[in-house]
Formats: structure tokens, sequence, C-alpha cells
């Protein structure tokens, strides 16, 4: 049986993410860019912590979720048809979101912002399933 999941601060987050970026696209404004960064590292962790949720409301056995890894996590959710990409993508993701939560330079403010477009598809996909 699937459960409802209130994602409402997951959407909040996602469309602030789609509104940061859109102003970037249009300007390539530092500062804009910096709150795309910003707006993407919440919405990353937004996103693991429902994709967390989800899993718990819905698997049979719920003992084993407490040992899951980051990539059982999202190997299990790719079983259950609610993540858009693989796990390969997904480690893209969280190493983009732990550069950024440890050092800051236009290098690696380039790198994020190269798959934030694909990161916000990810999402709205991710929000489409758990609703």
């Amino acid at each position: 049986m699937d459960y409802v999941i209130n994602i409402s601060s997951l959407k909040k987050a996602l469309d602030s993410l789609k509104d940061a970026y859109s102003e970037y696209n249009k300007t390539q404004n530092e500062y804009v860019r910096d709150s795309v960064i910003q707006r993407f590292e919440y919405t990353y962790t937004l996103s693991v912590k429902f994709i967390q949720r989800y899993i718990e409301l819905n698997i049979p056995n719920q003992e084993d979720l407490n040992s899951l890894t980051f990539n059982q996590l999202i190997r299990q959710a790719n079983k259950m048809g609610i993540l858009l990409s693989n796990l390969d993508e997904w480690i893209i993701y969280r190493q983009k979101r732990n550069i950024t939560s440890h050092t800051y330079n236009i290098e690696k403010a380039k790198e994020v912002i190269s798959i934030v477009g694909q990161f916000i598809e990810e999402i709205e996909f991710l929000v489409d399933k758990i609703k």
C-alpha cells in the first residue's frame, strides 16, 4: 500500500531552485549563481530525506531500512520507480552537493551549475511520483 507524504516543503524548495536557475540563465549574475547553488544544496538534502521517508512508508521489511547505505537507498528508490536517474547520476548530485559545502571557488560553482537543470528534472519526477 502506498502512503501519501506531505511534500509541500520539497515542492517549495524545487520551485525556489527553478526560479533562481531561470533567473541565472537570463542574467549569468554571480550573486544569482550563488543563490542557485545554495538552493540546490537544500533541495538535494530534502530530496534524499523524502526518498528515505517514501521507502520507509512503502517497503515491506522496515528493519532493513536503518542499515541502508546511500547507494542502497537510491537503488531501492529506483526499484520502486520514484527516480528518473540511476545511481550514477545520484552519485554526481551527491558529489556536487558535497563540494559546495566544503569549499567554494568559481570552477566548483560552474561544476554545480552544470548539473542543476538535470537535477531539477529529477526532482520534478520524484515529486510527481511520491505525491
